[in-house]
């Protein structure tokens, strides 16, 4: 989920419920609050334990939170875990250890000590090379999955995606969600198109549940532009955009060093807005 921002930059927590309350009503499973459409890396520990607690108490009990705790800092990232627990998370969301470029023995220590003190809470691992330079490789995530609660991947390395024993795969990206479907492993998604299209995508989710692949990817081939239209520029830039363009979130601020879609990406967003049949109510 992204975090919205009044227009000071301070996080907009009424705006916050109403996007989650969107998304559950438009087909997710859960949400995650502090991951990178978050904006994690700009926003304070305070402040996303905050959105999480007024987000579980606008969607109840049953949907998942996943929160993230990954950072480049081991003993941080501890103590986002044990504090996750304690606010009743459902999940961790945990990302490659960043610009630190650990080799892989230090990536198992990382997410062995996270482990640790997560308990019973199962741990989602994050792999997203474009943004924290490292890549897990497969054989790399099957040995975290002999890590009791690291339970599955969130695989954003689309040249990577394959079935690895004892973790369930996830969706990084948009345009793999149904691939990712059609593994034997595949289990969901962690998405970015889904604050807009979410009705639809969790269409493509049921249809492969059911056996209808076709259904799915006829689907799946109408939501293409949008999907590349988030790419257009860095995520979150352009689904803020967009959110704020359908009237979903007040405006599209973002914290420096991140801002607002140019003109032409503008055009962009606009565009596939309106090939899913949504009508922006802002330029």
């Amino acid at each position: 989920m992204v975090t919205p921002f009044a227009k000071d930059g301070s996080v907009d927590l009424d705006a916050g419920r109403r996007l989650a309350a969107h998304l559950v009503e438009h087909g997710s499973h859960g949400i995650v609050i502090s991951g990178s459409t978050g904006e994690s890396a700009t926003i304070t520990d305070p402040e996303a334990f905050e959105l999480m607690d007024v987000v579980r108490a606008e969607i109840g009990a049953e949907p998942l939170i996943a929160f993230g705790t990954g950072t480049n800092d081991t003993r941080h990232s501890v103590r986002l875990t044990k504090e996750a627990v304690e606010h009743g998370a459902d999940a961790a969301l945990v990302v490659t250890p960043y610009y630190n470029k650990p080799n892989p023995a230090g990536i198992l220590a990382h997410f062995e000590a996270i482990a640790e003190v997560a308990g019973e809470m199962p741990i989602i691992a994050y792999n997203i090379p474009s943004r924290v330079v490292v890549n897990i490789p497969p054989e790399l995530l099957a040995e975290l999955a002999r890590i009791d609660n690291v339970v599955a991947v969130k695989q954003a390395n689309n040249d990577e995606l394959q079935d690895v024993e004892g973790l369930g795969i996830l969706a990084g990206n948009d345009d793999i969600f149904l691939k990712t479907l059609e593994l034997d492993g595949g289990v969901g998604g962690i998405l970015v198109a889904s604050h807009l299209v979410g009705s639809q995508m969790r269409a493509i989710f049921d249809a492969v549940e059911a056996g209808d692949l076709e259904r799915a990817r006829e689907i799946d081939a109408g939501l293409r532009q949008l999907y590349a239209s988030l790419g257009v520029t860095t995520n979150p830039i352009p689904v803020k955009a967009a959110l704020a363009m359908t009237g979903l979130i007040p405006t599209d601020t973002l914290r420096l060093p991140l801002v607002s879609v140019d003109a032409e990406q503008r055009a962009t967003v606009r565009a596939a807005l309106e090939s899913v049949g949504l009508t922006p109510v802002t330029q």
